[in-house]
């Protein structure tokens, strides 16, 4: 089963699922009829990698709740707040206010004043990512499909229509045709003229 470690909730991946994980990505990028074995391995994979990511949240809430606990018992609990925040950190867990103001007041201990520091940097960075995305161009749902690979099998919609065998070419419009030329306008018809009765 493939395990967690600290950053950021990544996986590590053992020799037998490291072979699975090829094949799925070789039937990916180039698609080929899958046999049963590997069919049934790429979905144990998957329910493997589900169950994991599922501990992993279940533990980064564990360990929020004990930083939160923690910090609540500050400064009495600040050797285990600030180990129990340096594996938050690894962990993903982006300082708020909170870890902010606590380690501010930390700061004559030199491992508060040393994570006060990264804190402060992340969270700027942070703001920096937040804002970045918010002024991110949109792009369209219809231009976010993603393309075959190169290998892969391209969607009948996208191939470009072959022409039919015997089919002349298609002309190429000349430029008037493209730009007719300008009509003049058409002047009304002068009113008849009246006879005076002599």
């Amino acid at each position: 089963m493939p395990t967690p470690y600290g950053n950021r909730g990544g996986m590590a991946f053992g020799a037998e699922e490291l072979r699975v994980l090829r094949r799925a990505l070789a039937l990916a990028l180039h698609p080929a009829p899958a046999s049963d074995t590997d069919v049934r391995d790429c979905l144990r994979l998957a329910e493997s990698v589900d169950e994991t990511t599922r501990e992993a949240a279940r533990q980064r809430a564990f360990l929020l709740a004990d930083l939160d606990r923690y910090r609540g018992a500050l400064p009495g609990s600040v050797t285990g707040y600030l180990s129990l925040l340096t594996d938050a950190l690894a962990a993903g867990h982006q300082p708020g206010v909170d870890d902010l103001s606590a380690l501010r007041a930390l700061r004559g201990n030199p491992a508060a004043a040393a994570l006060l520091d990264r804190c402060r940097a992340l969270a700027e960075q942070g703001v920096r990512d937040r804002l970045e995305a918010r002024h991110r161009p949109r792009v369209p749902a219809s231009r976010t499909r993603l393309l075959a690979l190169p290998g892969g099998l391209l969607d009948a919609a996208d191939q470009p229509a072959a022409p039919r065998p015997g089919t002349p070419p298609r002309p190429v419009p000349t430029p008037a045709e493209v730009f007719p030329p300008k009509r003049r306008p058409v002047q009304p018809p002068a009113p008849p003229q009246q006879w005076a009765a002599g």
